[in-house]
């Protein structure tokens, strides 16, 4: 002791959450976009993320912008909401999203989340006991691994096939599940593959979580953002075949992460999530966080309601565009393959093939490496599961997508092994 000071403190850093967090997608783009060259007066183009609100073009619908200064105006929700969220929010999420259920939601079955960021959190929370695990996409949305982690919640990882179009491999799950599994994680419109799953894959998908006593997470936050041949299919239409834990929100559809409201929605209509006392955990949780804010809540039911299905269509269309000039752009790049065009969501996953390159070790280093030259930010496959792939966000201002993808074609050209 020196002065009355401790030589030791009682406190340090949780070095769990360090770890959890290195691995999500913020923390890896951290370190590209670190690496940009402060030399280089070209605009920064950016692949990494799926949001496209800072462009005109994705401007989110004047509706929505009207309900949120309506609620706000109308003072009625300047006070906090209940702990699961305000019940004509949850009336109008379930009647939306029962509009594509063979049954009715209530709103019981709807719980309003800070964005889908806060559901996938709870839900992981929820289900992590001692000695359970849970099975997790490859690639995959890294924030399922980094919160499992963090709440020391084992997971595997099943993989996504890419030459069936990023379908499930059933018979892998089944190899990986035992009597601890509790759940899958089934991301549709596919985030980062841009595939849509089939009315009978999900259907075997839910047989197969049935036969091994596991519920299904449906990660929907980019519902209806669909523009191939595929409809988008709601996992619930099967959950009378096994209990479904949907996750969504307004992000993406609507164009506006940073309202963040989400929701967690339980398919269940056996009640067998009640009877397991998931349901009980799942309002217990609630009772010690944070709640969305109270007038984006109030505002939810006229954003549904008024929204026009133009705006919708003008959406989708502008994603079909991007996605058409992302795929042909990068066909014409020797090193890089993509399996199949994006039928859905807003990213693609293609294979880079380092061996027709110089100096590039793998997927992080050409990562590193066209942030520096090119001023172009990629998020490298292994934050998704996917060594020596890439995930591209499309979900971009066509002229900018144009000018990043050329680009990289540069930046190929002047890495390719000379012949």
């Amino acid at each position: 002791m020196e002065n009355g000071a401790a030589e030791r403190w009682g406190f340090r850093g949780n070095q769990v959450l360090d770890k959890a967090a290195s691995i999500t997608v913020r923390g890896v783009l951290g370190k590209v976009i670190s690496n940009l060259n402060p030399q280089d007066r070209r605009p920064v183009i950016t692949f990494g993320q799926g949001d496209p609100s800072a462009f005109s073009c994705f401007r989110t619908a004047p509706e929505a912008e009207e309900a949120i200064v309506e609620a706000v105006r109308s003072r009625e929700f300047d006070s906090y909401p209940p702990d699961v969220g305000v019940l004509p929010a949850r009336r109008a999420i379930a009647e939306y999203l029962s509009a594509d259920l063979p049954y009715k939601l209530s709103p019981d079955d709807v719980y309003l989340t800070i964005g889908c960021g806060q559901a996938i959190e709870l839900i992981i929370k929820v289900l992590a006991r001692p000695g359970a695990n849970i099975l997790l996409p490859r690639p995959g949305y890294a924030f399922y691994e980094a919160l499992a982690a963090a709440n020391h919640l084992e997971f595997r990882r099943f993989d996504l096939l890419p030459e069936k179009v990023w379908e499930v491999d059933l018979e892998g799950v089944k190899a990986l599940a035992d009597e601890n599994t509790v759940a899958m994680v089934i991301i549709n419109p596919g985030n980062p593959c841009g595939n849509v799953f089939t009315h009978q894959h999900l259907k075997k998908v839910a047989e197969t979580a049935r036969m091994l006593g596991i519920l299904v997470i449906a990660d929907e936050v980019y519902g209806h953002l669909v523009f191939g041949s595929n409809p988008f299919v709601p996992m619930g239409v099967f959950g009378s075949i096994t209990p479904v834990i949907t996750l969504g929100s307004i992000s993406k559809r609507w164009i506006v992460p940073g309202w963040r409201l989400g929701w967690l929605v339980t398919n269940d209509p056996n009640g067998i999530l009640c009877k397991s006392g998931i349901v009980e955990t799942i309002v217990s949780y609630l009772n010690i966080c944070a709640d969305p804010t109270s007038f984006i809540q109030g505002a939810v039911p006229q954003i549904i309601e008024n929204t026009t299905d133009d705006f919708f269509s003008r959406i989708i269309s502008l994603l079909g565009k991007t996605a058409d000039i992302c795929f042909d752009g990068l066909a014409d790049i020797p090193c890089i393959t993509c399996p199949h065009k994006p039928e859905g969501a807003m990213s693609v996953m293609v294979n880079l093939n380092v061996s027709l390159l110089e100096d590039i070790d793998d997927d992080m280093d050409f990562c590193m490496k066209l942030s520096k030259e090119e001023s172009v930010i990629i998020l490298p496959g292994f934050a998704v599961g996917m060594k020596n792939w890439l995930r591209i966000t499309f979900a971009t201002e066509p002229p900018s997508l144009e000018d990043g993808i050329g680009r990289i074609k540069a930046f190929c050209q002047r890495h390719a092994k000379k012949q």
